[in-house]
């Protein structure tokens, strides 16, 4: 998750809730993704490599979103 700060108070307000350890801000490459995860990942990979007929065209799951 990336935040733009555009107001200087809003910057302000942030390092005052770091001070009070109220947020951290954590390095995306610090960032662990539970084993689980990445396997439910592969999984979905495999099943999409092997039946590419699941997938969606773009612009027809916009059209369905609304988009």
């Amino acid at each position: 998750m990336y935040i733009r700060i555009k107001k200087d108070y809003a910057a302000a307000i942030i390092a005052d809730l770091q001070k009070m350890d109220a947020v951290e801000f954590i390095d995306e490459n610090d960032l662990l993704i539970p084993e689980w995860h990445l396997d439910l990942v592969n999984d979905e990979r495999k099943r999409i490599t092997n039946n590419p007929s699941l997938l969606s065209d773009w612009n027809i799951a916009k059209k369905q979103f609304n988009l």
